[in-house]
């Protein structure tokens, strides 16, 4: 194997092979990590921009000095590191169904690892964030029943292209309601999208909380010579924010 690339894990897991790689991009000249899920690529750290903008911009709208995060997705690690960057937060806890990915932080093998695993605010739970979200312990095994200022969800590629068919009731307005439980009066629910604003999708959205907007969020792609965008969903439950 050359210094160029670097296969750091293999492992099957029962949506597909699961693969974490680093090679050295030329074009870029930094190395890049990738997480491959089966034949799909699950993130790269080439393209960030929105990873971090999810784990911001729904912050911003809060008020208070002792917020609870919840993330669904733990991925390369991003959105975590930009929700702990917040002095505002108090405790976030992330959710991931694949053990490895969260043995891969925990090993530092990917970059985050160090500062997620090192901070007291932050717990990294193996689990089926869309189960637990039906579960009466919630998202948070320590505390159940627990709610939370913010629930932000990176898991699938888009609300109509799933890395599961399971999680398309997540979408749903039966399962958009059932994740407002999880959230304290004024709390916001975000999530992100590769695809384009979905009205339909917002529309639900709409239905099942207070307010309900689509953020979309450019980057350049020097790969394509142009820019590319993704999509943040953001919503707020109703009431004050206590």
């Amino acid at each position: 194997m050359s210094a160029r690339f670097a296969e750091l894990d293999w492992c099957p897991t029962p949506m597909g092979e699961l693969v974490l790689r680093r090679r050295w991009d030329p074009a870029f000249g930094k190395e890049v990590y990738e997480i491959k899920l089966g034949e799909e690529f699950l993130m790269s750290s080439l393209f960030t921009v929105a990873e971090l903008e999810l784990g911001r911009r729904p912050l911003a709208e809060l008020e208070g000095t002792a917020l609870e995060v919840a993330v669904g997705g733990l991925g390369l690690g991003y959105t975590a590191q930009a929700v702990l960057e917040n002095p505002n937060v108090a405790s976030l806890v992330v959710v991931d169904a694949l053990a490895e990915v969260i043995g891969w932080h925990e090993r530092g093998l990917i970059p985050a690892g160090a500062s997620l695993t090192a901070d007291p605010r932050c717990s990294l739970v193996h689990g089926d964030f869309f189960a637990m979200l039906r579960s009466p312990e919630g998202l948070d095994p320590a505390t159940p029943g627990r709610t939370f200022d913010a629930v932000l969800v990176d898991i699938d590629h888009s609300p109509r292209h799933v890395l599961h068919p399971d999680h398309a009731g997540f979408y749903q307005p039966a399962g958009l309601a059932r994740l407002g439980e999880h959230l304290r009066p004024g709390g916001v629910f975000a999530l992100w999208s590769n695809d384009p604003p979905d009205e339909n999708f917002l529309a639900v959205l709409a239905g099942c909380f207070a307010e309900a907007r689509s953020d979309v969020v450019s980057f350049d792609n020097p790969l394509q010579h142009r820019a590319a965008t993704a999509t943040l969903y953001l919503a707020r439950a109703g009431g004050p924010q206590a």
